[in-house]
This record gives C-alpha cells, sequence and structure tokens, in this order.
C-alpha cells in the first residue's frame, strides 16, 4: 500500500506540496526507502520469499497506483497553446473528465445499443454484453466525447483537431471495455462474485473503476506522444 501511495505521488505535478516539499519529491523518496526495506524485512519476518506473492503484489501496483498515478499526470497537462489556460481550474481537469466522460457515455449507449438490438454474446466472462451493444457504444461514446471535447478545445485553446480527439474517445471506449472485462476475469479467478462489501449489490467498489483503470494508461500514451 506504501509503495502504492508512493507512485501515486511520483507523478503529481509541481503545485503539490506538503511543508515546502513537492509531493513527487516525497514520492521519490518513500519509494525509494520502500524498494530497499521490503526485501529486507521479507527475509527477516518470512522463512520463504514466494516469488507468487511478489508477483501479485507489482500487478497491484501495475494494475490500480500506476493508472491512477497517470491519472494525476492528465491533471493539467500542457499541449501546443494550452499554456495561456495553465492557471484554470476547468483547464486542468480537462482530460480527467473527458476520459471519465468516455467510460460513462460508453456504459450507457452500450446497455441502450445493446437492449435494442443487442442479440450476439460478446464474452463468456461478461454473459450480459453484446457485440451489437459492446461496438455500438464505443463508436457513439467516441464521437460524441470526442466532438464535445473538439467544441470547447476553441475555448481552452488546446490547438488539437477533431480527429485526434475522436481517436481519443476510441481509444478510452475500447480499453474500458477490457478493463471491464479485465476485472471480471480476476473476480472469476479468485472465485468471488464481488470485488469487496464497500458496495453491495454493485460488484464491489472496483467495479466502480475497473474501466477507468485500463483507460488511463493508453489515454497518457496517446497524449504524450500525438498531443503534448
Amino acid at each position: 500500500m506504501l509503495a502504492g501511495w508512493s507512485l501515486v505521488l511520483w507523478f503529481t505535478g509541481n503545485e503539490y506540496r506538503l511543508f515546502g516539499m513537492y509531493l513527487h519529491e516525497l514520492g521519490w523518496w518513500v519509494g525509494l526507502s520502500i524498494v530497499l526495506i521490503l526485501p529486507i524485512t521479507e527475509l527477516l519476518f518470512t522463512k520463504t520469499i514466494r516469488l507468487k506473492n511478489i508477483g501479485h503484489s507489482i500487478l497491484g501496483l501495475v494494475y490500480v497506483s500506476l493508472s491512477l498515478g497517470l491519472m494525476m499526470n492528465l491533471y493539467g497537462t500542457e499541449t501546443n497553446n494550452s499554456l495561456l489556460h495553465k492557471n484554470s481550474h476547468l483547464y486542468l481537469i480537462y482530460l480527467p473528465v473527458f476520459t471519465i466522460a468516455c467510460m460513462w457515455i460508453n456504459d450507457t449507449m452500450a446497455y441502450i445499443v445493446g437492449s435494442l438490438i443487442g442479440k450476439t454474446p460478446f464474452s463468456k466472462i461478461s454473459p450480459k454484453k453484446t457485440w451489437e451493444g459492446t461496438i455500438g457504444g464505443i463508436i457513439l461514446a467516441a464521437i460524441l466525447c470526442g466532438y464535445i471535447a473538439w467544441s470547447f478545445d476553441k475555448w481552452f485553446v488546446f490547438g488539437q483537431p477533431l480527429y485526434k480527439w475522436v481517436i481519443l474517445g476510441f481509444i478510452a471506449a475500447i480499453a474500458g471495455t477490457f478493463g471491464d472485462l479485465l476485472e471480471s476475469k480476476l473476480k472469476r479467478m479468485a472465485g468471488v462474485k464481488d470485488s469487496g462489501s464497500i458496495m453491495p449489490g454493485h460488484g464491489g467498489f472496483l467495479d466502480r473503476f475497473d474501466s477507468l483503470l485500463v483507460a488511463v494508461p493508453f489515454v497518457w500514451l496517446y497524449v504524450e506522444l500525438f498531443m503534448k
């Protein structure tokens, strides 16, 4: 857990400080300490070191903490002429809100399209999903989110053409769909119905973020390569 928090802190920008110290510096030093201390505590307090347990821990860091850290890094991303608006709160949350909106609209549209014309099952992992609903949700989410983002782009001066926003919408929607399937697969492998008991009837708390956790790294990568 400490390693996960350190990873998230490491991705924060210079606007985050604690007692005059940058949070990303704090994350770096705490994380470095954990890397050194953790193997020592394993050797001292356990008779055997299980590589499987270490692998599960690393998977948790990549799956949850890395995604949340990259979401923090998307906060306030500067692209082209957007430096003019770097102090605007709406500008700072632009890309995180865009990503979350793609998840919500994709889920909503997939449900609507699937309910109306869905016939072909998409996957055994999630039997309620259909190919028609999945494809329809992705297309509608990408076009709708891309167009809305491009419309507001004129005000926030990101300087990105319509097709880049639509592509980003496709990336978020497709990756989010696989994120939902991945979390369902993990629950099946663990032999549990819900990922937790905090939100009964909703599949567990992790179900509220499963799409986002997979979508964020792909959104971040596209922004870094083609939009910054």
